[in-house]
């Protein structure tokens, strides 16, 4: 079962949703929020698989609740919201740092979503889909920058929507085709005077072979199967590869893998 929260500040548009999702099956909305503070406090308490986030909400807070979730590394006592921002780091403590075995219940491994790995530098926090009624723009890149792992616009067909969130909840990030070279288009123009970043020598052939199947966006199950390997020899794999590059997810390794030429 993936566990969902809902935060956007219009209420019908959170009902709608909710319906969407928990129709499709498999799916339970375990909560809702209307604003940044309040998102970060149920995805604490709530601990779901994947948070659809409204990013153009009153106040500008839904990025910063972006960063907070994703980032679960940070200790987490008492966040505040100040100026639209959230203060007080990600969401340790209470805690995103256990474990999520199949969507549900707990054990004594890093938590995970849907038996996925857990998400490499944010301590298994869940995976957010920015919801919004535009195309991308400064608000969409922001929550990109920040740890999204994908976005829909709120008027995307129901299917599309369902199959989103599954996407996040598998471990691959939720951008079509078109819309995932603009978005890296758009981060290679803004990062090009950063610093400089790790070559692709840093992978082994495998690495760098596993890599270009994440950027034809496969599934673990699938890359295990272009490789015939098993989907915990993937998920060691992407371990190793993120923290050698020093990417968030599977996104930002993606768009690496285009900045540095390993990808057309």
């Amino acid at each position: 079962m993936i566990r969902v929260v809902l935060v956007d500040d219009q209420a019908i548009v959170r009902t709608g949703f909710r319906v969407v999702l928990e129709t499709a099956g498999g799916i339970e909305v375990v909560g809702e929020a209307s604003g940044g503070r309040e998102a970060v406090d149920v995805v604490r308490r709530t601990r779901p698989d994947v948070v659809v986030m409204d990013v153009r909400m009153p106040g500008g807070d839904g990025i910063e609740a972006t960063r907070a979730i994703v980032d679960a590394r940070v200790g987490f006592d008492g966040v505040g919201l100040e100026g639209g921002r959230l203060e007080g780091g990600g969401l340790g403590g209470g805690g995103l740092d256990g474990d999520r075995s199949g969507g549900s219940g707990r054990g004594a491994g890093p938590w995970t979503a849907d038996g996925q790995e857990a998400r490499v530098g944010s301590a298994g926090a869940p995976a957010v889909l920015v919801a919004t009624t535009f195309d991308l723009d400064e608000y969409v890149f922001g929550a990109l920058e920040a740890g999204a792992s994908g976005f829909v616009l709120k008027d995307v067909e129901p299917d599309e929507f369902v199959g989103a969130v599954r996407a996040l909840a598998s471990g691959r990030a939720a951008i079509d085709g078109a819309t995932t070279r603009r978005v890296i288009a758009e981060f290679t123009r803004r990062r090009r005077a950063s610093a400089v970043e790790p070559s692709p020598d840093v992978l082994t052939e495998r690495e760098r072979e596993l890599v270009r199947l994440l950027g034809e966006g496969l599934s673990n199950d699938e890359i295990g199967e272009r490789l015939v390997v098993e989907t915990s020899t993937v998920k060691s794999h992407l371990t190793r590869i993120t923290t050698k590059l020093g990417t968030r997810d599977r996104l930002q390794t993606v768009v690496w893998a285009y900045r540095s030429g390993l990808l057309p």
